[in-house]
């Protein structure tokens, strides 16, 4: 840490050490620029430590489970299983732990100085840190978001979680309501069932997922479904009384109350920026519904101060916040030939069981556009691999721009899709039509063959469909 004793002056000063800030200032010292961080609390920010790698080390174990739950289809027997949830909290936190190291080191590495404490915005190009001053030419905030809090449903760490308690339960509840069917409410939902939990999701919106599309949010509604959990949508939560023992939760639905009662309630509604106590306003920094409004290139409506990753926006994902971190630095250095982000072609993930990666579109958004389009389909029911593996539940649905062959939107649901989605992603980037995708060698047997079929199928010229 350095020591704060001095005022300082930098080129840049980051406030937040999670994705976006730890990537902005690295990238930053790379280009030769005088470098702080101020982190409050660990580094790595709520993605590394409480958000995007805990909980996959968490569902990994889910995963675990589900896997010896079907041992006998393989030709395995067990006689006993035990399962110890502190072991799983343990390994996921040791994960954590373990990056969070990690990036102390890269700070080190690229001669970054990380000051530790609170930061406030007082002065232009003043910031304050427990008392101290510090001066910077560019300011990039980097703060990143918080649960958001539901009227009449208060969190208390024991019967009524967030996503943090959701990480580290002394012991497995045996039913658990999710309030939300984002991508953190449906994984969670996902995880906890895996583990043996009754799961419970209520969700405002007609479709669960609602940002992916149609299609997709139907088919894993069906599959939760099958798996035991319980769904209501376009419901709400009008009560919550919280006992020693459980919790009672009145759900509104279009048939009237139902009553449930839980061991555990666990609010997964979104999040909100965490714009308070910087100094914002009095520097004339623009707020809107709890994220920093930013231009093209993360510049706020103050001069020199600029906003990146969940505090400037949707879709709040740790990969957005890296991207905008670099080209924010890039622009503010005069790095030329620098690319402004299209956040409708970020991608994005859920991890639960069936994962989902979706980049782009939806078909509905597509037809908004009044595009002539072409829409392909593959089941994974005609994938020998996901048939190898036995795990053939699931699809891909590309969408494309009739016309000009411009890929508008590709959504995948079943296995792996998290780690194949990139394969849309560079296509788009390089500016690859349906017609170039198509003649692409895809290797065999390989989940993503199915990425390929879907498109022939856009064309009309499906070869295994």
């Amino acid at each position: 840490m350095v020591e704060s004793n001095t005022s300082k002056k930098y080129d840049v000063l980051v406030i937040g050490g999670g994705p976006g800030g730890y990537v902005a200032a690295i990238r930053a010292a790379q280009l030769g620029l005088n470098v702080a961080l101020v982190e409050r609390d660990r580094l790595g920010g709520i993605c590394l430590n409480w958000g995007c790698i805990p909980t996959k080390a968490m569902l990994h174990g889910a995963d675990v489970a589900h896997t010896l739950s079907e041992l006998d289809k393989y030709g395995f027997s067990s006689a006993s299983v035990q399962f110890d949830i502190s072991k799983l909290v343990s390994f996921s936190r040791g994960v954590s732990e373990k990056l969070s190291g990690g990036v102390a080191y890269l700070m080190k590495k690229n001669g970054v100085d990380v000051i530790s404490g609170t930061a406030k915005l007082v002065d232009k190009g003043v910031v304050s840190v427990e008392g101290q001053t510090y001066r910077a030419d560019h300011v990039i905030i980097a703060t990143g978001a918080r649960p958001r809090s539901i009227p009449g449903v208060a969190p208390d760490g024991d019967r009524v979680w967030t996503y943090f308690d959701a990480l580290v339960p002394k012991e497995l509840p045996k039913s658990l309501l999710v309030i939300g069917s984002g991508a953190i409410g449906v994984e969670f939902a996902s995880l906890y069932r895996d583990l043996g939990a009754e799961v419970t999701i209520v969700e405002m919106a007609p479709h669960i997922m609602p940002v992916e599309d149609e299609e997709i949010s139907a088919f894993v509604r069906k599959q939760f479904e099958k798996r035991g959990i319980t769904i209501h949508t376009g419901a709400s939560v009008s009560a919550v009384t919280v006992g020693a023992d459980a919790v009672e939760v009145n759900v509104q639905t279009s048939d009237g109350v139902q009553a449930v009662t839980v061991d555990r309630v666990l609010v997964a509604a979104g999040i909100t920026g965490n714009v308070e106590d910087l100094g914002l306003e009095t520097l004339g920094v623009e707020i809107e519904r709890g994220a920093i409004i930013t231009d093209q290139w993360c510049r706020t409506s103050a001069f020199g101060i600029y906003a990146i990753g969940d505090v400037a926006g949707a879709p709040c994902l740790a990969h957005k916040a890296s991207h905008e971190a670099v080209l924010c630095v890039e622009k503010l250095a005069g790095v030329p030939d620098v690319h402004p982000l299209d956040r409708d072609y970020v991608p994005g993930c859920t991890y639960a069981r069936p994962q989902v990666a979706s980049l782009g579109l939806t078909e509905k958004q597509c037809a908004g556009t009044g595009r002539t389009l072409r829409v392909g389909h593959f089941d994974l029911q005609a994938n020998g691999k996901a048939l190898a593996i036995g795990e053939a539940e699931g699809f891909v649905k590309t969408i494309f721009d009739a016309d000009t062959g411009e890929l508008l939107g590709a959504h995948m649901v079943g296995p792996d899709v998290t780690e194949q989605i990139q394969g849309f992603g560079i296509a788009r980037s390089l500016e690859a039509t349906g017609d170039d995708l198509a003649e692409v060698v895809f290797a065999h047997p390989t989940l993503s063959e199915a990425m390929h079929e879907s498109v022939l199928s856009a064309l009309g010229r499906p070869l295994n469909a």
